[in-house]
């Protein structure tokens, strides 16, 4: 199977990720879209991040019910911070049969020379990358190994979803129901 590894904190996981990731599954060549829960991003501040376990939680139940979308806790075990290629090859020597290819935002094309092994990862892996805003040129664009995927352009954060929670301003239709449920019930974000 093709697989597409959208990879995220998400903190919590809201419909813009839901949106990209059936985006992905159901206008390409991929079979599933796994989304991959990151206990901490080397690029960004842990100190709003849930525990692991609660946001794969949230993931699961916002992705129950559509077979091509799969959650996976593969970085937990890993050492941190949890670099990409290190986990794309862990899935790799994992599952075998399956090929995986990186699902990106545009705007993370800008800094993507940074990342470790980047090179690597265009070369073996390859990108899908989706429309984000302020996203700049990059001249990653014109790699054969990466496809840009027409996918609508939202502008909705986790960062924002969280500020409002703190704010006492509702996040309704910005996360899945379940989700919001589960916020609430155990008084994430407050």
């Amino acid at each position: 199977m093709h697989i597409g590894l959208f990879f995220g904190s998400f903190n919590p996981i809201h419909v813009g990720h839901l949106i990209i990731a059936n985006t992905m599954a159901t206008t390409t060549d991929l079979d599933q879209v796994w989304f991959v829960v990151s206990p901490q991003n080397p690029f960004k501040k842990t100190k709003s991040l849930l525990h692991e376990f609660d946001r794969l939680d949230m993931v699961e139940r916002a992705i129950a019910d559509n077979s091509r979308l799969k959650a996976t806790d593969i970085e937990f075990s890993m050492p941190k911070p949890s670099y990409t290629i290190d986990t794309l090859v862990r899935l790799s020597e994992k599952y075998p049969q399956h090929t995986f290819r990186l699902i990106m935002g545009e705007d993370n094309l800008e800094q993507f020379g940074n990342w470790k092994n980047y090179d690597k990862i265009l070369d073996y892996y390859g990108l899908y990358v989706y429309p984000r805003p302020r996203a700049v040129e990059s001249p990653f664009k014109t790699h054969p190994n990466v496809r840009l995927v027409e996918a609508p352009l939202l502008d909705i954060s986790a960062t924002f979803i969280r500020n409002c929670i703190r704010s006492n301003r509702s996040i309704r239709y910005m996360v899945p129901d379940v989700v919001e449920e589960m916020i609430v019930r155990k008084k994430f974000y407050y």
